[in-house]
C-alpha cells in the first residue's frame, strides 16, 4: 500500500477555481496497511481515535464550490502529516539519537506517533530506521510535493493563497482548556498568533464559522502545527489558518461513526465553505 505517490492523497479539483482558497485535510486518511495493523498492539477502532475522522467529507463539497480538497489516504496513527518530517521519535525508531528538547516528539506524536490518543501506545517495540524513511518518502513527501504544488498554483493565478488545513479536536481537549463558566468555542483556528495568517484573513475565516451559528476561539489550545509554521508567509502571500472542529458536534468518538445528524451538520460547514470560497472573498488575502 502507498507504492505509488498517488497513493498518498486524494485530491478533488473544481470545474474552475473561483479564488485563492485551498482546503486540505492531512489527518482524516483511514486506508490501514494490514503490515502497520500487525505491528500493533491495538486493535483497529483503539487506534482510530487518532483519526480526523469524517473530516475530509465535512469538506468534500468545496470542490463542488470552487476550491481544491487535498485529503490524505493514509491514516495519522501510521504518519503523521502535520509534522515535520525530522521529527524522528528515538522512542519508537531504533538507531534515532536524541534531538533537542521537541514537545511533540516527546509526547509520542512526532512524524511516526507512538501514541494514540490517551496516550496509549501503538507499538510492542521499535520500527527500524529504514520502516520510517520508507514511510516518509511513500506518504509524507507525496503529499507535501502536492500541497505546495497548489499553493504554488493558486498564489500564481490570484495573486495570494489562503490554506484551509482542516482538522478536528477531541470534545475533552476543550473541556480541558475551557476556563470556568465560560463558553467552551466549538471551532478553534490557528495562525500560531499571528505568524502564518494576515488579520483579515482570520477575521473572514471566525466570520464565516460565526455566521453559520458557531462559537470559535483562536489559537487556543491549538495555534497551528507544522503546516502552519512551513507554509504561513502572509508577507509573501500565503495565508494557513488552521480549523479545529469539536469531534461531538457530529460524530460518536467511541465508535467513530457520524451521528444521525451529520448530514445537517456538513450542510453546515458547507454553509461556510461557500462564504469562504464566493468571489467576494478574492481580496481578503490582499495585504
Amino acid at each position: 500500500m502507498f507504492d505509488h505517490p498517488s497513493d498518498a492523497f486524494v485530491l478533488t479539483r473544481p470545474q474552475r477555481a473561483l479564488g485563492p482558497m485551498i482546503f486540505a485535510s492531512p489527518h482524516s486518511g483511514r486506508e490501514y496497511p494490514a503490515a502497520f495493523l500487525a505491528q500493533a498492539i491495538l486493535d483497529r477502532q483503539q487506534i482510530r481515535s487518532s483519526e480526523d475522522a469524517f473530516v475530509d467529507q465535512l469538506f468534500g463539497m468545496a470542490p463542488a464550490l470552487g476550491a481544491p480538497l487535498l485529503a490524505a489516504r493514509a491514516p495519522r496513527a501510521f504518519l503523521d502529516l502535520n509534522r515535520a518530517a525530522d521529527e524522528l521519535d528515538p522512542a519508537v525508531i531504533d538507531g534515532i539519537a536524541r534531538a533537542p528538547h521537541n514537545p511533540r516528539v516527546s509526547s509520542g506524536l512526532g512524524v511516526i506517533p507512538r501514541v494514540v490518543a490517551g496516550g496509549r501506545p501503538i507499538y510492542r517495540g521499535k520500527l527500524s530506521i529504514a520502516e520510517a524513511h520508507s514511510r516518509i518518502a511513500r506518504v509524507w513527501h507525496p503529499y507535501h510535493q502536492a500541497l505546495a504544488a497548489l499553493i504554488d498554483e493558486t498564489r500564481s493565478a490570484f495573486g495570494h493563497a489562503v490554506l484551509i488545513d482542516c482538522h478536528s479536536m477531541p470534545h475533552e481537549a476543550i473541556e480541558a482548556h475551557s476556563r470556568p463558566g465560560q463558553p467552551r468555542p466549538e471551532v478553534v483556528l490557528g495562525d500560531r498568533y499571528g505568524v502564518a495568517a494576515g488579520r483579515d484573513v482570520m477575521d473572514r475565516v471566525e466570520a464565516a464559522f460565526s455566521a453559520a451559528g458557531l462559537r470559535v476561539g483562536r489559537n487556543a489550545p491549538f495555534a497551528g502545527a507544522y503546516v502552519a509554521q512551513a507554509y504561513g508567509r502572509p508577507s509573501r502571500g500565503v495565508h494557513v489558518v488552521q480549523v479545529e472542529i469539536d469531534r461531538a458536534l457530529y460524530m460518536d468518538e467511541v465508535r467513530v461513526e457520524p451521528l444521525a445528524d451529520f448530514n445537517r451538520f456538513r450542510d453546515l460547514i458547507a454553509s461556510v465553505v461557500a462564504e469562504l470560497i464566493q468571489p467576494s472573498g478574492v481580496a481578503l488575502a490582499a495585504e
